[in-house]
């Protein structure tokens, strides 16, 4: 599992002053290419193409402008061509669960535009860091 600090600017927040909900897929997203590039596997490294099949967010709580939040990342599913990522978001300082959410990601040839199998490579990290078990709130 990997944990990032994601501080929140006054532009994530919506017309009702708590963080909108697109902002979340958007910390989603820094979480995993965080994570990309600490298993070897990010843009300057030996990047692999990947689409995002699915993702989804169960809003648990209201997140505010200046307020810190940690984003925990885990890989919860390894397939043929495809992982799914978990992430779950809270207040940095006093631990409430804010949301979470997972996305599906498939490995991906562009230039063919069809899924491909996930490299031995790849799948050996994924699996290294791989954890089935919930995350309590």
């Amino acid at each position: 599992m990997t944990d990032i600090e994601i501080y929140v600017r006054y532009c994530e927040t919506d017309a009702g002053g708590h963080v909108n909900n697109t902002s979340y897929f958007i910390y989603f997203e820094e979480a995993r290419t965080k994570f990309f590039k600490l298993i070897g596997f990010g843009p300057q490294e030996r990047s692999i193409n990947f689409i995002v099949a699915r993702t989804e967010c169960d809003y648990l709580a209201q997140a505010y402008a200046g307020q810190s939040l940690t984003v925990k990342t885990k890989v919860s599913k390894v397939g043929t061509k495809s992982y799914t990522m978990a992430h779950n978001i809270y207040d940095a300082e006093t631990g409430e669960h804010i949301a979470k959410g997972s996305a599906v990601v498939v490995c991906f040839d562009y230039e063919a535009q069809q899924s491909i199998v996930i490299p031995d490579e790849l799948r050996e990290k994924l699996e290294e860091h791989m954890d089935t078990k919930e995350l309590s709130s």
